[in-house]
């Protein structure tokens, strides 16, 4: 099959940047239309930055539609959903529950396990191509537990999961986690250790893809929103943006959380929820840490950035809302000190919070693939928490689908039709 065709990427995120690369890698001639200006925030540029292959439960774990029930009734806690009529969310929901089963677990354990691992393959090779501009680092992540009850559950869960799918995962004693991070003091139990994960530098990595894309011949479209679409005969024919009408042979979506409303002209469903997720930066900790961790109780995620300390988490299904809810930001800042006993609310002080929103679909996994009823249009979004981890991939294997190619990954459980 010829690559020499053309190719439009709706979305210049993370996902979408990646795409273009490997779609221009190919051969393809690659136009990238993006709604906000360059080097504007996305929702990877203040996430933690992990590459998790470690990260092999989906969202829609077994137990998560009771304890999801628990925490709806309370903003603070780490995943709350917020009550509202709407179709779109009623219908999510229902859809999640219903993948909320050991069997579905099971099924998508090891096609997350066989994705994030060859993404992190990718990224090495990025970091090799750019002179790892963007800081890739390959240090291990802590699962940190508070009580022996957490650490309890998660070796004979999550640790377990992880080991039988391929990724490492070791249970380490409160002295065994100080030996390899000695930079701060520590109030645990102990810890899940996943050597195999490693964490970027979101801010930088973006950047450095856009200039690797411009060198490659890759046009963009920034501040350009897409309004609406042409089809003939079950293919896309173009795109109406506020730029113009755009055609090409192939159309990508990868506007992250916006997806369902980009494609809604074309009668196209495609449930997905917005998870916003809230991170605080420390420019001048007042301790180094070399490797990333997750206060597992309070699901709140801390990566070493440079000179600089992040801390980040919660999900918040609240549609799209530019709202900074304060009870979620003060969470964040108690399980610092919670874990960090060193640390106090001081340490957060004149520091602006960032939020950005993650495409959740109701089953934890990304969907990647053609559309039946648009055979040149391929989703490549909805990846929740793992957007930064499955961008390498995601775009590698759309070039290989748009290329004629075998996939070679695992993409039986990311049809995007597979919720009708």
């Amino acid at each position: 099959m010829s690559t020499s065709r053309s190719v439009i990427v709706c979305g210049g995120g993370i996902v979408g940047l990646c795409t273009a690369h490997y779609l221009a890698k190919a051969g393809f001639a690659v136009t990238v239309i993006e709604r906000n200006a360059e080097g504007a925030d996305s929702c990877a540029h203040g996430s933690a930055g992990y590459v998790s292959p470690s990260h092999v439960e989906p969202i829609s774990a077994p137990g998560m539609v009771w304890q999801g029930l628990k925490w709806m009734l309370s903003s603070r806690s780490p995943f709350y959903i917020k009550p509202r009529l709407d179709p779109d969310l009623m219908r999510w929901g229902w859809l999640f529950a219903r993948s909320c089963t050991p069997e579905h677990t099971r099924r998508a354990a090891p096609v997350l396990a066989q994705h994030c691992l060859e993404s992190r393959k990718l990224f090495v090779a990025l970091a090799e191509q750019t002179g790892n501009r963007f800081e890739f680092e390959a240090q291990g992540l802590f699962n940190l537990c508070k009580s022996p009850e957490k650490l309890a559950a998660y070796e004979k869960g999550l640790a377990a999961l992880a080991n039988s799918v391929g990724v490492e995962a070791k249970i380490l004693t409160p002295q065994q986690v100080a030996a390899l991070e000695p930079g701060a003091r520590l109030e645990i139990a102990g810890a899940v250790y996943f050597p195999i994960d490693a964490h970027i530098s979101p801010r930088k990595f973006i950047p450095v893809l856009v200039t690797l894309l411009k060198q490659k011949g890759v046009k963009f479209h920034w501040n350009t929103s897409v309004y609406g679409w042409r089809s003939e005969g079950g293919r896309v024919t173009g795109v109406s943006t506020s730029a113009g009408e755009l055609t090409a042979d192939e159309y990508v979506l990868a506007t992250g959380s916006w997806a369902p409303e980009t494609i809604r002209g074309l009668g196209l469903r495609l449930p997905m929820q917005a998870g916003k997720g809230y991170s605080l930066t420390i420019e001048k900790p007042r301790f180094k840490l070399k490797k990333p961790m997750i206060l597992s109780e309070r699901r709140v995620a801390v990566t070493p950035m440079g000179d600089t300390l992040r801390f980040g988490g919660t999900m918040e299904i609240a549609g799209h809302v530019d709202r900074v809810r304060a009870e979620r930001i003060e969470q964040i800042k108690a399980a610092a000190q919670d874990y960090f006993p060193d640390m106090s609310a001081a340490d957060f002080d004149g520091i602006a919070p960032w939020f950005g929103y993650r495409p959740v679909s109701p089953d934890g996994m990304p969907y990647i693939g053609r559309f039946a009823a648009q055979a040149n249009l391929t989703a490549a979004c909805g990846h929740a928490m793992l957007g930064i981890t499955l961008a390498p991939i995601t775009g590698h294997v759309v070039a290989e689908l748009l290329s004629g190619k075998k996939p070679s990954v695992d993409l039986s459980l990311t049809n995007p039709d597979r919720f009708g």
